[in-house]
């Protein structure tokens, strides 16, 4: 039953590194596996037993996906020196437009939950 919910999965990403290939060499074929994941999901409007099973199995080992990533911030330790303020000036906007548009957002939330409770 995993082997077909990996089997999704791999033909999925396989499918998003070919359209990379041939049509949208900006994007990763793993960026558009995961999109053609999404709207398969979509579509079915459910998930099913095999990709739940091979998903949650996946889920366990994330964490050491995130091992290459951190090896490679910190062996470009020069070219993030290089660019700190850069990279600070991006960190500080972001958080300055993330914060109150979340806020915005559970309270336009929260007043929609509410007008729901409040309907007969």
């Amino acid at each position: 039953m995993m082997l077909k919910g990996l089997t999704w999965l791999l033909a999925l990403q396989l499918a998003g590194n070919l359209l990379s290939a041939l049509c949208l060499p900006m994007l990763p074929g793993a960026v558009i596996g995961m999109l053609l994941l999404f709207g398969y999901l979509l579509v079915r409007g459910t998930v099913d037993e095999p990709l739940n099973q091979a998903a949650s199995g996946l889920l366990n080992y994330l964490p050491l996906l995130l091992v290459v990533p951190a090896a490679g911030i910190m062996l470009a330790g020069d070219a993030w020196r290089e660019d700190a303020l850069a990279i600070a000036a991006a960190l500080v906007l972001s958080l300055l437009v993330s914060i109150p548009f979340c806020g915005w957002l559970m309270q336009h939330l929260t007043r929609r939950i509410e007008r729901k409770a409040a309907e007969p």
